[in-house]
């Protein structure tokens, strides 16, 4: 008998390879979870949670890189019923993030140690989130999107209000759930006007749409465009919609504030990339001068917010805003070379970002108490290495040739150019914000030279542990690096772009 009556019942294919990195972090997550109920004691329960979590991120990064291989040879592919894209572009957005991850938990447990904080449950939550943004960029349904949106935010609203001994960490992880939670609710109601109008929520099927009509034809569609935009401007940090970004990255613990900036913005960026060019890139004419407004409001946004700051986590908080327009200006391109350009920034700005907060977090000190400028001041007499490290940081979000945040503005200028019309102008803009920034992070760095005078309070001598300066060294590592022969890099950008677009 059956009681649907129906004669079969169609369950989607699954390639187990085009998901395998998304679930290798997911069970790494739960298998932390699960030993924590077996393990009680602290001691024993953390560095086991490490160990799984380190398992979890090598098996990933593995598969990312058996899906490469099988990339090149046989083209980008669909699974789970066209819910799920492995291509090109999943893969680098994948690798950006499993690196900043696992820098995130580097940094972690110096700081899970000094705060007397569990650690198991955070690792898993890191994890969750990261399996979320590898599914973000691979996701081909705006159903897809929604659920991996979720799957980020919601462990990350746990991770900034973790260390609940803080006032200013409780009300950051506040602020970013209120936040977060509405602009969930606005791209989600932007999905349902698009599916009302398009009768479909995949990236293809929308795009099929699109090639019989155009996009200010229908006023449904354009306005669900703007709510995802929205949606997703909030999580890339992009003005107007930054109004979380300085109190959430101000109060929330510093390996968290890096974990943010880095892999979340990617994988945000991951989405709207391939929303944009797989089911609007018809439609690029539209959807550009709602890009190039954005731009040019994080830029200027970003770079004057900055200006005004005393707290370093506040100026490197309207620094992520102003790199965000920085991103928006590649994407914006409606070009390959547009996005090949984004995704090089995306990952010169992921390690910049992590070196930064782990430097601001060894200076801020117990409790992430205090990362006010004045702290800084003379850090070059006692932390000649640190104050060193982190003015290369700096001069590399600031752009300064031979390093990778050259490579990086560079990119998007010229990709700008390359587009014509008014992004000549944005390009022009972006120059002069760039700028702007520059005298902030000048700023920052003049004080770690300056000496520090009687009355000033200033980094006391506790050691760099062995995570932190991995972390560092390897941020500046890649910064002198890639400055001097960025030829990897970009060609792999531009390999994963083609796989994507062609």
């Amino acid at each position: 008998m059956n009681p649907l009556g129906v004669s079969s019942i169609v369950t989607p294919g699954v390639d187990w390879l085009g998901v395998a990195p998304v679930a290798l972090l997911a069970l790494a997550a739960i298998g932390i979870v699960l030993q924590r109920s077996i393990l009680r004691r602290a001691s024993v329960a953390y560095p086991s949670a490490l160990v799984v979590a380190a398992v979890g991120i090598i098996l990933s990064a593995v598969a990312l890189t058996a899906q490469w291989s099988r990339v090149q040879t046989d083209g980008s592919y669909t699974t789970l019923s066209n819910m799920v894209a492995v291509d090109g572009f999943s893969i680098f957005i994948g690798g950006v993030v499993l690196v900043a991850t696992a820098c995130s938990v580097l940094l972690a447990s110096r700081y899970l140690d000094r705060e007397r904080l569990d650690g198991p449950e955070y690792l898993a939550l890191m994890l969750l989130s990261a399996s979320g943004m590898l599914a973000m960029a691979s996701a081909n349904d705006l159903i897809a999107v929604f659920v991996a949106l979720e799957i980020v935010s919601i462990p990350l609203y746990v991770l900034v209000a973790y260390d609940r001994r803080r006032s200013t960490s409780l009300e950051a992880g506040m602020k970013y759930f209120l936040l977060g939670a509405f602009a969930s609710a606005v791209f989600l109601y932007g999905v349902a006007l698009t599916y009302g109008a398009t009768g479909s929520t995949g990236l293809v099927g929308i795009a099929n749409y699109l090639s019989e009509v155009t996009l200010l034809e229908r006023g449904t569609l354009l306005a669900g465009l703007v709510l995802m935009l929205v949606g997703l401007g909030f999580k890339v940090a992009a003005a107007p919609f930054h109004m979380w970004t300085p109190d959430v990255y101000q109060g929330a613990p510093t390996p968290v504030t890096a974990f943010m900036a880095s892999a979340t913005k990617a994988a945000a960026f991951a989405a709207l990339i391939r929303i944009l060019y797989t089911a609007l890139g018809g439609s690029s004419s539209d959807w550009r001068p709602l890009l190039w407004v954005l731009a040019v409001l994080s830029l200027l946004v970003g770079s004057i917010g900055a200006v005004i700051q005393t707290d370093v986590k506040r100026m490197l908080a309207y620094s992520s805003i102003n790199h965000a327009g920085f991103i928006l200006i590649g994407v914006q391109a409606g070009t390959i070379k547009g996005v090949s350009s984004a995704l090089t920034y995306l990952a010169i700005y992921a390690f910049l970002a992590v070196g930064s907060f782990a430097i601001v977090g060894v200076v801020a000190g117990r409790g992430d108490a205090d990362s006010d400028l004045e702290r800084f001041k003379g850090l070059s007499s006692r932390r000649t290495g640190l104050s060193w490290a982190f003015t290369l940081l700096l001069l590399a979000q600031a752009g300064v040739p031979l390093t990778a945040g050259f490579i990086a503005k560079f990119g998007v200028f010229s990709a700008a150019a390359g587009a014509g019309g008014t992004s000549y102008v944005l390009a022009l803009i972006g120059m002069l914000t760039a700028a702007i920034a520059a005298f902030v992070y000048l700023r920052i760095a003049a004080t770690m030279f300056t000496p520090a005078g009687e009355g000033d309070q200033v980094l006391a001598s506790s050691k760099v542990d062995l995570g932190t300066g991995i972390v560092i060294w390897f941020s500046c590592a890649l910064t002198i690096v890639i400055g001097v022969a960025p030829g990897f890099l970009l060609g792999l950008a531009e390999r994963a772009t083609l796989l994507f677009l062609r």
